[in-house]
């Protein structure tokens, strides 16, 4: 188990260093300077500016002090934000993405899980055409007609929740969290359900029912716990694809995270804040697909 954890590290570092230098070269590659909308600045003042922060020195120069910051945890300065961070702004906005995506995760995985396993334990019957179709129509649905509708029908025609905002409330949370974790519940689902399918027509789960072993022991104990590993590392991706993939859902739901904080970015041309979310949001990935590795190590021994 050591040696697999070590090996997963030797693999994070050189993958997140990969992701800091693309991502500073792919952003200072693009056309135009961030100041270059400041119509009514004259040159002088966008030399400063530049000055400032060091946008005259070699990009060379410029990637090794954006290198040195990051490892203290210093994303440098906003240029859009005047006297505020990269860090401070993210700070602010990851706390309601961190919880948009686990609300949505755990929905996804607790309905996935159930309607995959009630369609593997009656295939061919309503307990699985139903959910399999639900499932697959909530594939297609993409969050941009998904959202708007939740809130046509249930804010603003039946008025049972806020249709913005992320407040104490559960009833806030509702609409963004059926939004961003229906369609990862439909994955969640048709994977539970192939991969019970084919574990419950294994040997060892005859044997285990020859023994006399109760249902439940078999169904979750054996067959559940081998069945479930894919739906482990599906589950990781999609919690990464959730904190970065909430730009859509924060901006339809205005919840001021760090998807909107991303979406204002862009637009804006804020430099520093597009690539320290980039690197915020693939750091979260490699993470969650370490532990995935490490949890899929611990259910199957022949991962070890």
């Amino acid at each position: 188990m050591l040696s697999l954890i070590l090996r997963r590290i030797g693999i994070a570092i050189p993958v997140l260093l990969t992701v800091v230098t693309l991502t500073f070269l792919m952003v200072h590659s693009a056309p135009g300077g961030p100041f270059d909308e400041e119509k009514a600045v004259s040159p002088e003042v966008l030399i400063k500016l530049n000055e400032k922060y060091n946008l005259d020195q070699p990009l060379s120069a410029q990637y090794l002090d954006y290198l040195s910051g990051i490892l203290v945890g210093d994303f440098g300065p906003s240029f859009r934000y005047p006297g505020r961070s990269v860090t401070e702004l993210i700070s602010i906005g990851l706390p309601v993405t961190f919880e948009l995506a686990l609300y949505s995760i755990l929905f996804a995985l607790a309905v996935g899980l159930l309607a995959g396993i009630l369609g593997a334990l009656k295939p061919n019957t309503p307990l699985d055409y139903i959910p399999m179709s639900t499932a697959m129509i909530g594939i297609c649905i993409p969050s941009i007609i998904l959202g708007p509708s939740l809130i046509l029908i249930f804010g603003i025609w039946l008025e049972w929740v806020p249709v913005s905002g992320w407040g104490y409330m559960p009833g806030d949370k509702l609409l963004p969290t059926l939004t961003l974790g229906t369609a990862y519940a439909a994955y969640c689902a048709r994977l539970t359900r192939g991969g019970m399918l084919e574990i419950l027509n294994q040997d060892f789960i005859r044997t285990a029912r020859a023994k006399g072993l109760r249902p439940p022991v078999v169904l979750f104990k054996h067959a559940l716990r081998n069945a479930i590993i894919p739906v482990v590392s599906l589950a990781a991706v999609q919690f990464g694809f959730m904190l970065g993939g909430s730009i859509v859902v924060e901006t339809i739901f205005a919840l001021h995270g760090a998807g909107f904080l991303a979406w204002e970015s862009i637009t804006r041309n804020d430099l520093p804040t597009v690539q320290g979310l980039i690197l915020v949001f693939s750091l979260f990935y490699i993470v969650l697909t370490f532990f995935a590795d490490l949890l899929n190590a611990w259910l199957d021994p022949r991962i070890r």
